[in-house]
């Protein structure tokens, strides 16, 4: 199996960058810290790209582009901090009108259960003021609800601070759009994407601390020349390259289910993405000494939101589990 990059997906790559540097510096996305609302201009320019239909069929208004493809733009959205539920609003594109063209933002959340591990947790779910759906993730079921339904609470400050965040009372049984295999495949779809957001957080923080440490001199020398800097930008590369495998192999398999057990898969690329973002952060704001504390260093952005992200896939134990019972 060749898991290089085709000419196509380089392209769709530098496509997604260049569009994310034009639309969304880091400097503008910072300005939008706090805020209740979506940016709905920004969102359609994202559906006018593509992002949210390219898995559909041509017929249904889509790319028809796979799995791997998706996983392609969406590191670089990841990469770029673009706020907003980007997976869910992908995985929910052929189930939900208006969510394709960016007309529906839509929310995910997997439903809590004691087979996931996560009943007794808060329910949280982001940018529920801006939604125009909710889809609900079950054991069995797949339903969608209207976000004027559900009993919510706008937390005063969240985790992130590009990320405004809801806690809900209860989780509405909503209408049942899917049954229980409809709903494992788009939670499969939903841990590629997002894993795919994590490693591209993940490359962005390597690349931060690299280039800090290429400059950043003590002792008149570069402190990227001390082996003990050496050794951590070295891990950070290492826990991206291994994550952006896992993700792209994931995708693969979710097209090809032949390959391999798509849920095994799927959970294992989250697992190991969601690791490497945080733990990246993690090094990049320590390469960045003194100054990673500081609020101007944007490493703790990367590091806010790849633990809201990371939850949003629900408990590590769920996934490590899935992993070790489909071995």
């Amino acid at each position: 199996m060749d898991f290089e990059l085709s000419e196509d997906e380089r392209s769709l790559a530098e496509g997604m960058r260049r569009l994310c540097a034009g639309r969304f510096p880091l400097e503008r996305v910072r300005r939008g810290e706090g805020r209740r609302v979506l940016d709905l201009d920004d969102w359609a320019e994202l559906a006018a790209a593509g992002v949210f239909s390219l898995g559909l069929p041509e017929e249904d208004g889509g790319a028809g582009l796979g799995t791997p493809a998706v996983a392609v733009v969406f590191e670089e959205l990841g990469r770029a901090l673009v706020p907003g539920p980007l997976a869910a609003t992908h995985v929910a594109a052929g189930l939900v009108k208006g969510a394709a063209t960016g007309e529906v933002p839509v929310g995910l959340l997997r439903a809590p259960s004691s087979s996931t591990g996560n009943g007794a947790l808060p329910v949280l779910v982001e940018d529920l003021g801006s939604l125009g759906a909710l889809l609900v993730v079950g054991d069995e079921v797949l339903s969608s609800v209207a976000p004027d339904d559900v009993q919510s609470e706008a937390l005063a400050r969240g985790l992130d601070p590009l990320t405004p965040m809801w806690k809900m009372a209860a989780v509405p049984e909503g209408t049942v759009v899917g049954d229980g295999a409809a709903a494992a495949s788009l939670w499969c779809h939903y841990l590629v994407v997002t894993g795919a957001l994590l490693v591209g957080m993940a490359a962005a923080t390597t690349e931060m601390a690299v280039e800090y440490a290429k400059h950043r001199r003590q002792f008149d020398r570069p402190i990227g020349s001390f082996q003990a800097v050496k050794h951590l930008c070295a891990d950070m590369l290492v826990r991206t390259e291994v994550a952006r495998a896992s993700v792209h192999a994931a995708a693969v398999t979710l097209d090809e289910p032949d390959v391999g057990d798509a849920g095994r898969a799927a959970a294992g690329a989250a697992l190991l993405a969601a690791q490497a973002a945080d733990a990246n952060a993690r090094t990049c704001i320590q390469v960045h000494g003194g100054m990673g504390f500081t609020w101007e260093v944007p490493a703790h952005l990367y590091l806010m939101r790849s633990q809201v992200l990371s939850r949003s896939l629900g408990p590590v134990s769920s996934l490590t589990e899935t992993v070790a019972e489909r071995f």
